[in-house]
C-alpha cells in the first residue's frame, strides 16, 4: 500500500486535475492540503467537465472520501457556492465523502479587498495575484490574528477574533485611505452560512489517523507548483504557502512517514500565469501556437498563460527540492505541429554558464538559456496509449528529458481526457 503526493514541478498548471482524477480513482481518501481558490483542476470524464478550486479531485467519484486540510485557507462562501455548483451536475456532496479541517483558516472580504488594493498600487511591482485574498489571509494565519473554521461555531469566539482581526485591517485601511471596515454584518453573514460549513466540519488529524490504521490509500493533492513555493520559488513572484510535497504533512496533520511516493506533474513544455522570471518564455508565433494548442487560460481567472520551451534545468531543481520519485509528463499532443523543439539545459549568467536557477530575484531575471534542439514529430499523438506507438522524435524527446532529469517517467499524457495516458508505472503499486 502506497500513499502518494501529488505536486506541479513547474510554475503550476501542469495538468495535475487529470492525474489526480485517475490516481483518485485508485484511492480511498483525497486530500488538499494548501492554497486557496485561486488554483483550479480541470477534470474531463467522459466528455462532461468539472472545474474544481478547493474541493478535491476525489469529489466527483463515488465512494470516495475527500479532505480539505489545515493547510487550506477557504473562502467559505466561494466553498459553498462550488459545492452547489458541483451538485448541479449530478456530484453528490455531503459530510460522508467530504470533511474539512476545523482548523483551516478562512477568507474574510476585507482579505480580498486588501489583496486588490495592494495589486492596484503596486504599479511595476505587482505581483500579478487573482484578488482572491489568499495572500492576506494567510498573513493573518501566521500573525495570529485569523478566524478558523472552529470559530463559527462560537458567537463568542467569532466576535473576539473579528475585532482582533479588524484592529489589524482597519488601521491600513485608514493608512491608505478606505473606508473602515464595519464587523456587525459580516458577523451576521458569517453566523448565517455557519451552520453549512460547520457540517463538514471534524478534526482532520484524527480522521487520518483512523484512515492509515485501516491501511487505507490516501492521495495528497497540491495546489500551484514549487516554483511558486514561498521558500523556495521565484520569490517575490510566488503564492503565500508551501507548494512542495512535505507541507502535505503540516497541511493536513500527519507525519512525513505517511507519505510513500511523491509524483511531480510536468508539462512537456513551461507555462507560467502573472508575473516573474521566466527564462525560456516564448514571445512569437511558437509561443502563440503552444498556448493555443494547449488551451493555456488559467481554470479559476481565465488568464492567459506565458507559454516557453521545457526547461530542464528548472525541473531537475523541484525534483531535488521536493522529493519528486516520479514525473507525469503532460501535454505532448500539444507540441504534435513544430518542426523543431528545445530543452533548456543551462543557463549563461554574467558570461558563465550556470546548471542551476539563482536564488536572487534579480539574478533570475538575468539568466539566458541554453538549448538543446529536437527534431519535432509533425504527427498527432493524440489519444496514444501505448509509448510503442509514438512517433520516433516523440520518443527521443522524452528519453531526453527523462536521462536530462534523472528520474522516471512514469506516464505520458496524449490529451485532456482521463484514458488518454501512456502508464509505463502506477504510483500506488511501487
Amino acid at each position: 500500500m502506497k500513499n502518494v503526493v501529488v505536486v506541479g514541478s513547474q510554475w503550476g498548471d501542469e495538468g495535475k486535475g487529470k492525474i489526480v482524477d485517475w490516481l483518485s480513482d485508485q484511492a480511498d481518501v483525497i486530500i488538499r492540503f494548501q492554497g486557496g481558490h485561486n488554483a483550479g483542476h480541470t477534470l474531463v470524464i467522459d466528455g462532461n467537465t468539472y472545474k474544481l478550486r478547493l474541493l478535491p479531485s476525489g469529489i466527483v467519484r463515488k465512494n470516495k472520501i475527500s479532505i480539505i486540510g489545515n493547510g487550506v485557507v477557504i473562502d467559505p462562501w466561494a466553498l459553498l457556492e462550488e459545492i452547489e455548483e458541483i451538485k448541479s451536475k449530478g456530484v453528490e456532496v455531503n459530510e460522508n465523502n467530504l470533511i474539512i479541517s476545523e482548523s483551516a483558516n478562512l477568507i474574510l472580504p476585507f482579505h480580498r479587498e486588501l489583496d486588490g488594493i495592494r495589486e492596484d498600487t503596486a504599479g511595476k511591482e505587482k505581483i500579478g495575484t487573482t484578488r482572491r485574498g489568499i495572500g492576506p489571509a494567510y498573513e493573518d494565519k501566521i500573525g495570529r490574528r485569523s478566524i478558523r473554521i472552529m470559530d463559527l461555531g462560537s458567537q463568542t469566539n467569532l466576535d473576539r477574533g473579528l475585532d482582533r482581526a479588524l484592529l489589524h485591517h482597519n488601521a491600513i485601511r485608514k493608512g491608505m485611505g478606505k473606508k473602515i471596515y464595519e464587523k456587525s454584518n459580516l458577523m451576521k453573514e458569517l453566523l448565517k452560512i455557519a451552520p453549512e460549513i460547520l457540517k463538514y466540519s471534524k478534526p482532520v488529524w484524527l480522521k487520518i489517523d483512523e484512515y492509515k490504521n485501516k491501511k487505507k490509500k490516501i492521495l495528497f493533492e497540491g495546489a500551484q507548483g514549487i516554483l511558486l513555493d514561498v521558500d523556495h520559488g521565484t520569490y517575490p513572484f510566488v503564492t503565500s504557502s508551501n507548494t512542495v510535497a512535505s507541507s502535505a504533512a503540516t497541511g493536513s496533520g500527519c507525519g512525513p512517514n505517511t507519505i510513500n511516493y511523491v509524483l511531480g506533474i510536468t508539462k512537456s513544455y513551461t507555462t507560467r500565469v502573472g508575473e516573474g522570471p521566466f527564462p525560456t518564455e516564448l514571445k512569437d508565433k511558437i509561443g502563440e501556437h503552444i498556448g493555443t494548442k494547449g488551451k493555456e487560460f488559467g481554470t479559476v481567472t481565465s488568464r492567459k498563460r506565458r507559454c516557453g520551451w521545457f526547461d530542464g534545468v528548472l525541473v531537475r531543481q523541484t525534483i531535488k527540492i521536493s522529493g519528486i520519485d516520479g514525473i507525469a509528463l503532460t501535454k505532448l499532443d500539444v507540441l504534435d505541429e513544430l518542426d523543431e523543439i528545445k530543452i533548456c539545459t543551462q543557463y549563461e549568467l554574467n558570461g558563465k554558464k550556470i546548471d542551476y536557477f539563482p536564488s536572487s530575484a534579480e539574478d533570475q531575471q538575468k539568466v539566458k538559456p541554453i538549448y538543446q534542439i529536437f527534431k519535432g514529430w509533425k504527427s498527432s499523438t493524440k489519444g496514444i496509449k501505448d509509448i510503442d506507438q509514438l512517433p520516433e522524435n516523440a520518443k527521443k524527446y522524452i528519453y531526453a528529458i527523462e536521462n536530462f532529469i534523472k528520474t522516471t517517467i512514469s506516464s505520458i499524457s496524449t490529451s485532456p481526457e482521463r484514458s488518454d495516458t501512456i502508464l509505463l508505472e502506477n504510483p500506488f503499486d511501487i
